[in-house]
């Protein structure tokens, strides 16, 4: 890229410049920039699999019942982004959290210990929660992105 680094190839590798960027709106990028971005690489939807193991990450650290099967969840969200997974599944454990709290008083809430606040996320919980959730990339806006790589993309 003109006026970054400077290194050669014959430069040591340490001081070589590599410049990463990523945008939801490759077609807002400036005509100049785009140019010197040698590489433009469309990273699709996540796939089943790639949704499972979203979801099995954003979970790590939430207690999921013995009920919750992540496949049929990731075969549900077909078409969500990494964004939308990761709200689904806060929004999904949030719901264990609002019905243990359902019904109880302000000052009842705050006697709560941490504790008695865990709760694991259920399948009703994912159920509630795609019913509320939907995905927020169009059909649409898969077609610009697929019509923007063909014509500026690069593998």
């Amino acid at each position: 890229m003109d006026g970054v680094g400077g290194a050669s190839e014959n430069d040591d590798p340490s001081k070589m410049v590599m410049v990463l960027a990523a945008t939801n709106f490759p077609w807002d990028i400036d005509e100049a920039l785009r140019r010197r971005l040698e590489k433009r690489i469309y990273i699709p939807l996540p796939t089943a699999v790639g949704r499972a193991e979203l979801l099995g990450i954003s979970l790590k650290e939430v207690d999921v019942a013995d009920d919750v099967d992540l496949a049929l969840i990731a075969d549900k969200i077909d078409g969500y982004s990494g964004a939308d997974i990761t709200n689904v599944c806060r929004d999904a454990s949030m719901m264990a959290m609002r019905r243990r709290i359902q019904g109880l008083s302000p000052e009842e809430i705050r006697a709560l210990s941490k504790e008695e606040l865990q709760m694991p996320v259920t399948m009703d919980d994912f159920t509630i929660t795609l019913k509320k959730i939907s995905k927020s990339v169009s059909a649409a806006d898969l077609e610009k992105y697929q019509a923007w790589m063909e014509e500026f993309g690069s593998v």
